[in-house]
């Protein structure tokens, strides 16, 4: 048996844009997802049999790159699903982590390659900033061309990412789940509609990305009201291209009397807003007088490992 942990991850700054290949920032965070692999008489998944509707994920990543012997998959996870926290990105990583494991032959640009291929075959349009994040930890910086701490390059179609490692303090940082499970991949395509359709919408995504360049310097410098000021403009902007809710409003607009800064994380719809705060115990009280679910995590923490069994 062999056993291998991929930590969960939040967008600072970006989401959404980051599929048209503008800049983003995403680190890497304290909640994991954990994947057990050992030889069975046929693949299943926590007993039950592997299917593509119920773990179209680790479907897709043991029927693409797995040629071995059956399997028996173990998962456990901190991560909701649907939750914006990168469950998905995370079983795909750990899944792949464990089966190379058992190969003896896994390299930390392999496995994020992989991965966002096993998104983009799930979800029809992805990026890979999620599932960068999910292998690498502490926290990326993508961007459109190779700069300083340059990790990897990912293709698709006409589009490319340049994935480097990224600096950043150790934050305070609440995360609201708003309990309502939003899918991805529906929301990636109402944006990419709208971009199709719109220079205005095409004008936002430039915006977004120009934001999170800004948002590199803030956080190196450990700006953080800087840094708080930008998420608040990002969400706005994500909230014009139509992926907020009622739900993640209520509770950025909860956290924002004590944070920097408050914003939705993922792909939106639901699932998760991120606040930048010194007072993580005021917004975690704010969070769940507004319905929502607050988990206060550490930032900056190490990617897919292998775990003790």
């Amino acid at each position: 048996m062999v056993v291998s942990s991929a930590p969960g991850k939040l967008i600072l700054l970006g989401e959404h844009a980051v599929v048209f290949g503008q800049p983003a920032i995403a680190l890497a965070i304290s909640l994991r997802l954990r994947c057990s692999a050992s030889p069975s008489a046929r693949h299943t998944v926590n007993g039950q049999p592997l299917s593509d509707k119920f773990h179209p994920y680790i479907h897709a990543a043991i029927g693409r790159f797995w040629d071995g012997e059956p399997l028996s998959l173990d998962i456990s996870s901190d991560l909701p699903s649907g939750s914006g926290l990168g469950s998905s990105a995370a079983v795909t990583v750990a899944v792949l982590g464990a089966i190379d494991r058992m190969r003896s032959d896994s390299t930390e640009s392999s496995v994020a390659e992989r991965a966002f291929e096993v998104e983009s075959i799930v979800q029809g349009r992805a990026s890979p900033v999620d599932t960068s994040t999910c292998t690498h930890g502490r926290g990326i910086f993508i961007d459109r061309s190779r700069g300083d701490r340059f990790l990897w390059e990912i293709r698709r179609d006409t589009r490319k990412w340049f994935i480097h490692h990224c600096e950043a303090p150790e934050m305070g940082m609440v995360v609201g789940y708003t309990g309502v499970n939003a899918h991805t991949g529906p929301l990636v395509a109402k944006v990419k509609r709208f971009v199709d359709r719109s220079s205005f919408g095409r004008e936002l995504i430039e915006e977004i990305g120009q934001i999170a360049v800004e948002g590199r310097g803030r956080l190196v410098a450990d700006d953080r009201v800087g840094l708080g000021r930008l998420m608040n403009r990002n969400q706005k902007l994500l909230a014009v291209l139509g992926v907020s809710s009622p739900e993640l409003e209520k509770l950025i607009d909860a956290s924002l009397p004590h944070s920097y800064g408050a914003k939705l994380t993922g792909a939106g719809g639901g699932g998760s807003m991120i606040a930048l705060t010194d007072e993580p115990q005021k917004v975690c009280g704010a969070i769940t007088r507004r319905g929502g679910t607050p988990f206060v995590v550490r930032t900056g923490v190490e990617g897919l490992k292998a775990e003790e069994v």
